[in-house]
């Protein structure tokens, strides 16, 4: 079966109290907020837009583009599924809003999570690397 490939974007969003934004799919894994890029969307538009349907958040102030990577999307038992390849770019959002209200079915919950518990929580391997390798880009915040 050939693979389809996918053009996602989303964002590292922090808090007041320099919490980080995490989602929960389908109640049975956790990712930063992200989504596809819809036609005719540039992928900061996307972004905030995937944001809000995954949290309620509405106030993001654009701080920066964080870079870009590639996986396979999570199956629903939380294996990778490789009949789809996901190149997803993320962007550093900052919020004065702390109250999280998914709108997203799909997307259930949302969590301010401290930044070192970040890559604990997401289910991804290659999304724990990449948030990993970031981190270090959010101590200013604080």
């Amino acid at each position: 079966m050939p693979v389809k490939h996918i053009f996602s974007s989303g964002g590292v969003v922090i808090n007041p109290g320099g919490k980080v934004l995490v989602v929960s799919q389908n109640g049975n894994s956790w990712s930063l907020p992200k989504g596809h890029i819809e036609p005719g969307e540039d992928a900061r538009t996307a972004a905030a837009r995937e944001i809000y349907e995954e949290s309620g958040l509405t106030e993001l102030v654009y701080l920066k583009d964080l870079g870009s990577y590639q996986r396979y999307k999570i199956g629903l038992n939380g294996v990778e599924d490789r009949s789809e390849l996901k190149s997803i770019e993320l962007f550093l959002y900052k919020t004065t809003q702390t109250k999280l209200q998914p709108i997203d079915p799909d997307n259930p919950e949302a969590r301010w999570v401290d930044p070192d518990k970040v890559e604990d929580l997401l289910t991804h391997p290659v999304d724990k690397q990449f948030f990993k390798k970031i981190k270090n880009n959010l101590s200013w915040l604080n």
